[in-house]
């Protein structure tokens, strides 16, 4: 393959103080980052934020604050680089449009995100249509310096970020390096709607993207909704996340690739039986991970750790008859994955787990992939039976792994599984009140709250309340 070499951007800016009348006219040093190596040097701005126009320009490179009470478009490609962070108050709104530009914000390997909303004023991403539909503008990429399985242009752990980014500005797509602290900010309390336009066939943008992201950066309450792609996707890295919501999407809630190794807590995912990924191939599922698309063994393997996630699957809310054709499993683990699922609930999918291929169901065997305290409800075929040389089902209900299985979704007791009306904590009488188990050696290190409870929420839980939103398009 033809090595492209990236320039070398020189940007100068000047930096004006947040005072209305002292002005700092001296520009920053020049920065110069080599953006083709798999690790970069984060350089960082002054302490100074100015305050970003009405439509945010293509290239944020000073310190910049979007103001609480305000609302902002994002109208095409908008890179945070240059060592400048994007400063996002409670309460703001940023509209991205559709065409022709295809609004997207991407926080490069050289800048980084502040976005700290609340639980009484959360950040809302949303669609500039009038009326809005899955698939109106990018969505969210963070790219950091955490290791990952690819290579590019003979670079090994440097990737090109999904979605015609690089392609649209050359060196500001990749992702990957050896740094796994990298720190790409704060997201807290963020709203993501509409999100997951397609650049090109098979070619798209995600809600919530991350490439390499380190596990410095912090990632809480966040909810996608209408994704037109994925609505979570890592492609390696090493952050850890909490409070995730996937919301009506298209294709799969939470995908993990190229040696994703973070630790995800307390996550929700809530299908429409009518909204699936229509393309020739599309498969929607809960979770789908790969170790690569090749399915080799390259290192870092995939091997994120999940808990306490609760999946409602389309059966929850329509009849097998009336959901969408393109609806597969609560979780395909597939392409060598190693990834372990804990202490979680998945109701009303087709098939509720499917370890795929030879080399995954190894993993299994040797519990390099766990599956435990897991509660399946209301799935005609609970387990896929897997190769002649390994019984799926049986490994699924192994003793020790504590898993069970319920004929109907409203087994579950669920409060309510209702698109508009949704809860997920258990109502009385649940077996998901208890069952919780935290001995496996993956769930130390303190990363991971310890629950008694199944699923993402607790009886009378309302850590999804007042800051999400669950309603109609």
């Amino acid at each position: 393959m033809k090595r492209i070499l990236f320039p070398v951007m020189f940007l100068a800016v000047i930096i004006t103080s947040c005072g209305k009348d002292d002005k700092n006219d001296t520009p920053p040093p020049t920065q110069q980052v080599d953006m083709t190596k798999a690790t970069i040097e984060r350089t960082s701005n002054s302490t100074e934020f100015k305050e970003a126009p009405e439509t945010l320009p293509k290239q944020i490179t000073t310190n910049t604050v979007l103001k609480t009470g305000k609302t902002y478009l994002l109208t095409q490609f908008t890179f945070v680089l240059n060592g400048a962070t994007i400063k996002i108050e409670p309460g703001v709104t940023i509209k991205g449009s559709k065409s022709p530009d295809k609004g997207a914000l991407i926080i490069t390997r050289n800048g980084k995100i502040d976005a700290q909303g609340t639980a009484a004023a959360p950040i809302v991403f949303t669609s500039s249509q009038a009326t809005p539909n899955s698939g109106d503008w990018g969505g969210i990429i963070l790219l950091g310096n955490a290791q990952n399985n690819g290579a590019k242009d003979g670079v090994a752990g440097l990737q090109a970020i999904e979605g015609g980014v690089n392609e649209t500005a050359t060196g500001y797509g990749l992702h990957g390096g050896t740094k796994a602290d990298d720190n790409s900010g704060v997201m807290k309390y963020v709203r993501i709607e509409y999100p997951g336009i397609a650049f090109a066939v098979n070619d798209e943008i995600n809600g919530l993207t991350f490439g390499s992201v380190g596990s410095g950066t912090t990632i809480d309450y966040i909810q996608v909704s209408y994704s037109g792609d994925d609505s979570f996707e890592w492609f390696g890295g090493t952050v850890n996340c909490k409070h995730l919501i996937a919301y009506r999407g298209t294709d799969d809630d939470f995908d993990t690739d190229n040696g994703f190794s973070g630790k995800i807590q307390f996550g929700i995912s809530v299908r429409d039986a009518a909204i699936a990924d229509f393309g020739p191939s599309g498969a929607s599922n809960g979770f789908e991970s790969d170790n690569d698309a090749d399915g080799t063994t390259k290192t870092p393997q995939t091997s994120a750790i999940f808990s306490n996630m609760t999946m409602v699957g389309p059966y929850a809310n329509a009849t097998p008859e009336a959901t969408a054709a393109p609806y597969k499993r609560g979780a395909h683990i597939r392409r060598n994955s190693k990834i372990s699922i804990f202490n979680s609930v998945f109701v009303g999918w087709p098939v509720g787990l499917f370890l795929d291929g030879a080399l995954t169901e190894a993993s299994a065997t040797s519990n390099a992939l766990e599956y435990k305290n897991n509660t399946i409800a209301g799935s005609p075929l609970v387990v896929a039976p897997g190769t002649a040389a390994f019984n799926a089902p049986n490994w699924f209900s192994t003793a020790g792994f504590a898993n069970s299985t319920l004929v109907a979704i409203a087994d579950a007791k669920l409060t309510n599984t209702g698109y508009t009306t949704f809860d997920p904590t258990p109502a009385a009488g649940s077996p998901l009140l208890a069952g919780a188990d935290f001995t496996s050696a993956k769930l130390g290190g303190g990363a991971f709250t310890t629950t008694t409870y199944v699923g993402a929420a607790a009886a009378g839980d309302s850590w999804f309340k007042g800051w999400t939103k669950f309603a109609n398009k």
